[in-house]
């Protein structure tokens, strides 16, 4: 079993609040845009840390994190991602990659819009852990928490950091 705390779009900002998540966590997904290194090595100092990195990040941010990152967890295969598109309408980058990797959980950021789906055309569950850091244009900062135990998908729980200014 491991709980996994998925977040996105920090922008540099770690949330105090963040931090007993964090510590309540196995691992910490990161769906990009970190914005700063600070947020990962705290991150990492802490717990394993899972990241891509997003379109503001900078070059060092790149070379550490790669743009899409496929992996088993529990034996549940993770697709994690920062830009999609839209869930109707995927890049066509992202269709092939689900198309041909076909994982069972797909994460994306750069919304800053939580969203949480399943597609089954591709037979995924979408996650879209909005924002929580203080940059962009939601108003609630939010992050998601899950378990995976073996094959399943559970204890799914919205985590509100309070308002983004």
């Amino acid at each position: 079993m491991t709980h996994i705390l998925l977040i996105s779009d920090t922008h540099g900002h770690l949330d105090k609040t963040l931090l007993k998540y964090i510590h309540a966590a196995d691992e910490v997904w990161h769906a990009g845009d970190i914005g700063n290194s600070l947020v990962t090595e705290r991150i990492k100092s802490l717990k394993i840390l899972r990241a891509v990195h997003g379109n503001i990040d900078d070059a060092p941010t790149r070379k550490e994190f790669p743009k899409n990152l496929i992996f088993n967890c529990e034996g549940v295969k993770v697709f994690i991602t920062h830009i999609c598109g839209q869930p109707s309408n995927y890049l066509k980058e992202v269709k092939e990659i689900l198309s041909n990797e076909k994982p069972k959980v797909f994460i994306c950021g750069h919304s800053h819009i939580l969203k949480v789906m399943y597609q089954p055309q591709y037979e995924v569950l979408h996650m879209n852990p909005g924002a929580c850091g203080v940059h962009g244009f939601h108003q609630m900062k939010t992050a998601l928490r899950f378990t995976i135990d073996k094959d399943e998908i559970k204890d799914l729980a919205v985590i509100e950091l309070g308002k983004r200014h």
